[in-house]
């Protein structure tokens, strides 16, 4: 049997693609599902393309976790979206790719910085699928850029050991809730895995569940604000365990936090087999989105106050008062570090 030859390594990406009306909402704002999707295609892409340029089993970059991500520019209908990936970490078995969205006006030419994000990946081989393969190291430019990319894996590494699936049961809501209670726009969509959802190995991409999460608190949002809404972050997305062909999705939102332009979405994503014996459901991906309320100008408003009702909502409120307030501080600091 032939070995595969060792490829030349390619450490960077760029796929561009113009935005089309059902990658919209109604006002014409790209929804933060669609770019996120592009953003994890083309991770996955750089990721898989460089982990095959040694021998061996020939593998999949799977997406294990994605950084908070900052939407920084709304993306319109008829803009194209550029998305430049680039590898910027190797260890033993995972990659850290970053990614930016460059949005551009083709008539006139005007270029905006849309998102940025960094994703990490594992390759798993096609042949074995639970079986992880080494990553081929880069070439770094400096001392310096290793280490730095050294301290960001630790890090998640060990934010990933510490952030545990979460496994609360989310209850559907009473009937006939009052406006702007947790329970009134809480949200669930139902979706059942197909071929094309999936990557080479069946399972599902990491991509297309993140549409789904974001489908969902864009729901939750709208529901909550009555306005156009957008989606302005999402904090770090874990995903505890893979979500396999032929499994049906239940992707559930609801209101943690409420500030005075800003909501924290909760998102959880529950699977079970259709098929296989074993059909016990189980917590697959959690994340937080952070939405905010849009005029007619694209202006932000204010977001109507959050209603509590149970001790368990008021617990709830207070975790995403606190994550609210450290990433108001980090990005406070960040801009003074800048100037």
């Amino acid at each position: 049997m032939s070995v595969p030859q060792a490829r030349e390594a390619a450490s960077s990406l760029q796929l561009c693609r113009i935005m089309r009306p059902d990658d919209a909402n109604i006002v014409g704002n790209v929804h933060g599902g669609i770019i996120l999707k592009m953003i994890e295609e083309a991770g996955c892409i750089v990721g898989t393309r460089h982990c095959n340029t040694q021998n061996g089993d020939r593998c999949l970059a799977a997406l294990v976790r994605v950084e908070k991500t900052e939407f920084l520019s709304p993306v319109f209908i008829g803009e194209v979206a550029h998305v430049t990936a680039e590898i910027t970490y190797t260890s033993k078995h995972s990659l850290e790719v970053q990614v930016k969205v460059m949005a551009e006006n083709i008539l006139t030419g005007a270029k905006k910085l849309a998102n940025k994000a960094a994703l990490w990946y594992v390759p798993f081989s096609l042949q074995t699928v639970d079986k992880i393969m080494e990553v081929p190291p880069i070439k770094y430019a400096s001392e310096d850029q290793e280490e730095e990319g050294r301290k960001r894996y630790e890090a998640q590494k060990m934010e990933r050991l510490e952030t545990k699936a979460r496994t609360e049961e989310v209850l559907p809501p009473p009937p006939n809730t009052e406006q702007h209670t947790v329970g009134f726009s809480q949200s669930s969509l139902i979706h059942l895995v197909g071929p094309s959802d999936c990557t080479l190995h069946n399972y599902v991409h990491g991509g297309v569940t993140m549409k789904l999460m974001d489908e969902v608190a864009g729901i939750v949002a709208a529901r909550h604000c009555n306005t156009n809404i957008v989606t302005a972050s999402v904090d770090a997305i874990n995903f505890h365990r893979k979500i396999k062909k032929g499994c049906v999705v239940t992707v559930t939102g609801r209101l943690t936090f409420v500030s005075n332009k800003s909501m924290e979405i909760e998102v959880v994503v529950d699977a079970c087999s259709l098929v296989e014996a074993e059909k016990e459901k189980y917590r697959a991906v959690s994340a937080f989105f952070t939405f905010i309320s849009l005029d007619k100008l694209n202006k932000p408003l204010p977001v109507p106050p959050l209603k509590i009702e149970e001790e368990e909502e008021l617990r709830r409120f207070e975790e995403g008062k606190a994550r609210y307030l450290q990433n108001k501080a980090k990005r406070l600091a960040d801009k003074e570090r800048q100037q």
